[in-house]
């Protein structure tokens, strides 16, 4: 499952939606309106379908429509200027659609087919101006519907620019968010394991070398490889290889093991780098195998068909197992760094139970893939 970011690929919606409207609308409705006008000045002939030019002349005589949704609504309505929206489209439409109807008619009366239409398109081509200018004027009863049908397109225009506009910040809000964290747990873990090196180093460990080696290209991951949005489940794996390896080195005596189960079936699910490395310094950082050569550290991932199962589980010092659960845990930046990561990554797709019984401290982390 990726990220919930959202899209910034603008929704079809709007233009089919426009397209519906000129196509039903206005080459249906408005057909029909003129078809009946012309009717009653010359009977059509007998066929199924009379007078196809009309529709033609019905989309050219609505073209006044076009600057008013698609300018000057979307323009008024980011102005949040109501007032003058209702009355520059009141003073608009008006007379858009009286001039308009009488331009579309002198264009058609040339090449009137039939014969019949002539009648029509004289009949409004040669509206007098004080038809024009009174309420008596015969294209008014069509202003109200293409105002209600024209209007809708409008404000679904708006409503989803601004819809998008919403979700281009929010996606931008997340990616700040993911970069962040990110930079967050880089120095942790820097900071964590310089200061094992240093550990071992004092020492004289002969496993120095190759303890160094691990951490150049821990390092290599977190610095370069983290950097991407994304990672490769086995490239995530071998991160974690590396870790497991290297507390094993430093901690020589504890049991320190970590398995994969099906991860072979899912070399081509990508997850977010350094997801479960918090969980994983958390049982390091706490468990006792610092002072006992007895404890141990587990750790297994399993890949399903739709789920990513992590569970990771250390034996707790004496100390902790008797305190509250969960009292010296809740407060570290890992743990704090992980859940955020989980609800801007998997939201409502995962589940991160902390439980400590019986001396053992138990992470386990389900995520919901595809």
């Amino acid at each position: 499952m990726q990220p919930t970011v959202p899209s910034n690929r603008p929704s079809r919606f709007p233009l089919i939606f426009e397209i519906l409207v000129w196509s039903l609308y206005v080459g249906l409705y408005k057909y029909g309106v003129y078809l009946e006008e012309a009717a009653h000045l010359h009977r059509p002939a007998r066929t199924s379908f009379p007078y196809p030019q009309l529709i033609l002349f019905a989309l050219l005589a609505t073209a006044y429509v076009l600057p008013w949704y698609r300018w000057l609504v979307p323009r008024l309505l980011r102005q949040q200027r109501y007032g003058l929206l209702a009355v520059g489209s009141l003073l608009y439409l008006w007379w858009g659609i009286k001039l308009n109807i009488c331009l579309a008619s002198l264009l058609f009366l040339p090449v009137a087919a039939p014969p019949a239409l002539v009648d029509f398109y004289h009949f409004y081509a040669s509206l007098k101006p004080a038809q024009l200018l009174g309420v008596q004027n015969p294209v008014l009863p069509l202003l109200l519907t293409d105002m209600l049908a024209f209007g809708c397109v409008a404000f679904v225009r708006v409503a989803f620019e601004q819809e998008m506009r919403r979700r281009l910040l929010e996606r931008d809000h997340l990616a700040l968010q993911l970069a962040q964290l990110k930079s967050q747990l880089q120095p942790h873990f820097l900071f964590n394991t310089l200061n094992s090196i240093y550990g071992l180093s004092l020492a004289g460990s002969p496993e120095t070398p190759r303890f160094i080696l691990l951490l150049s290209e821990l390092m290599r991951y977190v610095l370069y490889d983290s950097g991407r949005e994304y990672i490769a489940l086995p490239e995530e794996i071998t991160f974690l290889e590396n870790y497991f390896e290297m507390e094993q080195r430093k901690y020589a005596g504890a049991s320190i093991t970590f398995a994969t189960v099906g991860a072979a079936d899912a070399a081509t699910l990508q997850v977010p780098p350094l997801l479960l490395l918090p969980l994983v310094e958390n049982s390091f950082k706490h468990g006792r195998h610092h002072f006992s050569d007895k404890a141990s550290v587990t750790a297994v991932l399993t890949a399903k068909p739709g789920q990513l199962h992590f569970l990771v589980e250390n034996d707790l010092l004496p100390a902790m197992s008797a305190a509250t659960p969960g009292a010296r845990r809740s407060g570290g930046i890992g743990l704090v760094n992980i859940r955020q990561r989980l609800q801007l990554y998997y939201p409502n797709a995962h589940e991160l139970v902390l439980t400590e019984q019986d001396g053992k401290y138990r992470a386990e982390l389900t995520l919901h893939v595809s």
